[in-house]
């Protein structure tokens, strides 16, 4: 194979690579928990964007129950956005499973 089209390719890809990290950074997931009652915004990268919390679940006597609400429906945007963000790697691999570009998460 010609060393030039090698690079060419590489180039190609990266190029793709930035592009579906910036999409992938305006998209917006929803991580819920309680039936809804607990709310979290992440974006496509895995960054928290918004929580929103109904009245109901706020009593000062149950406040680890909130709290266990809160890390669910964090954990569950953050599951969300991973998958999103393996589903656009796939796009660009062919659906390979290539290590090290397993998703576009932020460390």
């Amino acid at each position: 194979m010609d060393l030039s089209n090698i690079m060419q390719q590489a180039k190609v890809m990266q190029e793709k690579m930035a592009k579906i990290q910036e999409d992938l950074a305006r998209k917006t997931i929803t991580g819920s928990a309680g039936g809804g009652m607990v709310l979290v915004s992440a974006n496509g990268q895995g960054d928290v964007l918004s929580i929103a919390i109904e009245k109901a679940v706020i009593n000062p006597e149950e406040i680890e129950m909130l709290q266990d609400l809160i890390v669910a429906a964090t954990n569950d945007a953050i599951r969300k956005a991973k998958e999103l963000s393996k589903q656009e790697l796939g796009q660009l691999t062919g659906g390979l499973n290539i290590p090290g570009l397993t998703n576009f998460m932020k460390p």
